[in-house]
This record gives C-alpha cells, sequence and structure tokens, in this order.
C-alpha cells in the first residue's frame, strides 16, 4: 500500500493526539550550550553526574563507568582542560561559576536528584553545588579534596590575608615557568599523584594540553576558597573517601582529624580513609574504589 501525503497527514495528527505516544519535547529540545563545560552521555539508567578535577578531563573515570553499568553518566569536561577551549573560562573564577553551569545543566536536562562525584578540584565543584543548589542532587561523593586548601598552604588558623598571600606567591611561581618546567612540574606532580604507572601518562597529557593560564587561576581559586562555612547547608548524604599524601608526614591519627573536623558541619556524613592509594583513587586502587561507589550510589 502507498503512504500517500493523506495517509501521513493521518499518521502525524494520530500521533499528536496520543500526546506522550511521541517524545516531541525531548526530540525539539535545544541541545545544552556552555561556553564553561560540556557534557557527555554514557549508559542507561539512574543518572549520575562526573565531575573531574584540575587540569583532568572525563578520562579520570573511563575504568569506573566500564566497571560500575546500569547508570546513565553525565561526564562533565571543564573548559580550559584537556584541550577544551577555554571558553568563558579565560578569565576570573574557574570552579564556582562551573558549579552554576553545572547545576544549570541538571535543571535544563530535567534530571532529577542525580547522584554527583568530583574528584580533586571537582569535589571542590560538588560542595558548591550541594550547598548552593541543595534540590539539584540526591547525594554527593567527594574523592579526595579538602573543604579549605588555605590550611595546608598557610597552616591551621592563618587568616584570609595570609592564605591570599601564599595563593597568589604560588600562582606568581607557576606563571613563570617556563614549557620545559611545566612540562617537567606535571611529570613531578602526577607521579606523586598516581601511584599506578601506566596511568600517569594519561594525566600527563591532559595537563600538558590544558590551558596553563586557566589552571592557574582555578589553582588559586580553590587555595583560597574556604567552604567549611558553607557545609551546614547540605541537606543531602555526603560521602568523603580520601588519602593522606606522602608529602603530608604527619602521624595519621592527626590527618584524620583535620578530616572530620572540616566536614563536621555536614549533616549526613560518611567519612573514610583509603590505604595504599595516592590521589587517583580511581586508578590506584580501582577495585576497593568501585565498591565504594556502588555502596554509596546503592544507598538510595
Amino acid at each position: 500500500m502507498r503512504f500517500t501525503l493523506l495517509s501521513r497527514r493521518t499518521f502525524i495528527a494520530t500521533a499528536l493526539a496520543a500526546g506522550a505516544a511521541l517524545p516531541l519535547t525531548n526530540a525539539l529540545a535545544a541541545p545544552f550550550a556552555s561556553e564553561r563545560i560540556t557534557v557527555r552521555t554514557e549508559g542507561s539508567g539512574p543518572d549520575v553526574v562526573l565531575i573531574p578535577g584540575l587540569n583532568s578531563s572525563p578520562r579520570t573515570w573511563a575504568s569506573t563507568v566500564a566497571a560500575v553499568p546500569g547508570y546513565r553518566y553525565h561526564l562533565v569536561q571543564v573548559s580550559g582542560f584537556a584541550g577544551q577551549p577555554a571558553g568563558a573560562n579565560k578569565e576570573g573564577n574557574v570552579a564556582a561559576p562551573v558549579a552554576e553551569e553545572i547545576a544549570r545543566y541538571i535543571k535544563e536536562a530535567d534530571l532529577k536528584g542525580p547522584a554527583v562525584i568530583g574528584h580533586s578540584m571537582g569535589g571542590t565543584i560538588g560542595m558548591m553545588l550541594a550547598a548552593r543548589h541543595p534540590d539539584s542532587l540526591s547525594r554527593l561523593m567527594v574523592v579526595d579534596m579538602f573543604p579549605y586548601l588555605g590550611m595546608f598552604f598557610a597552616g591551621p588558623g592563618a587568616g584570609p590575608d595570609k592564605v591570599t598571600a601564599v595563593a597568589d606567591q604560588v600562582a606568581a611561581g607557576m606563571r613563570a615557568a617556563s614549557p620545559e618546567q611545566r612540562r617537567t612540574n606535571a611529570n613531578a606532580t602526577i607521579a606523586g599523584m598516581v601511584d599506578t604507572e601506566s596511568m600517569r601518562a594519561g594525566a600527563v597529557s591532559d595537563s600538558m594540553s590544558s590551558d596553563a593560564d586557566v589552571g592557574i587561576r582555578a589553582y588559586r581559586e580553590l587555595i583560597v576558597t574556604n567552604l567549611i562555612p558553607e557545609l551546614a547547608k547540605i541537606t543531602v548524604p555526603v560521602t568523603v573517601l580520601y588519602v593522606q599524601p606522602k608529602t603530608v608526614p604527619i602521624p595519621a591519627a592527626q590527618f584524620d582529624a583535620a578530616y572530620k573536623g572540616a566536614y563536621s558541619p555536614v549533616k549526613a556524613l560518611t567519612l573514610t580513609r583509603i590505604p595504599d592509594s595516592a590521589h587517583f583513587i580511581m586508578w590506584d586502587q580501582p577495585a576497593r574504589f568501585q565498591a565504594e561507589m556502588k555502596t554509596f550510589l546503592n544507598a538510595r
């Protein structure tokens, strides 16, 4: 039978009359556009937003996503990192406005209470999101990030002026580095952050293909940003996985107490130290990380 113009019109009219039978809203919706982030999705199931760290990319999560199926992962890429043009991150702060863009993405994509997992700077962004947009997510996992890095850089009890001065000094030193020094520094930094040698090359590549100015400004922002006073605003459960860096040779109990004290304003907190791992826990202790992530995602 020929599919005539009349029959086509009849088919379309019937489909329109059926309403929900044809997902026209989704089909016609404009794609999310941002000058600060891009987001791609993988898989199907409950929504999980994954935010990588400073000078990193979604490759941070690749092995984890493959090992933990059954979810729709929303993989965030921050503009200016890992080869993505800087866009609106070419000046000013980075983490705070990116948190606002992720909140906008969650709203425009009509995600209903996604879980959010952030590594390093991504953890800071996750805390900003949870404190400033508490209704946008159902739970938060912070992977190896302290809510106020200024305490480590300037010392416990240091005032904002001292922290700012230290942050400015760190940023100035980074800006003064030659391209050769920058590569040397990147290799040394990643070696300290990733124990698994086979995973280091990708992290170095992401770092070296990042916009240096964006990374420096973001790093300075992380040092001076104190999120501890905002943690009480977080109403969703928070899981924090952390390691003690080899460069912080204080007793384990003292280090644990610092984390416990800093995160104490969080109302529903699970705080877990991960032994025998550097900063990229998902690479150095993949089985343990995946188990912790499954527990986190299943606790709904």
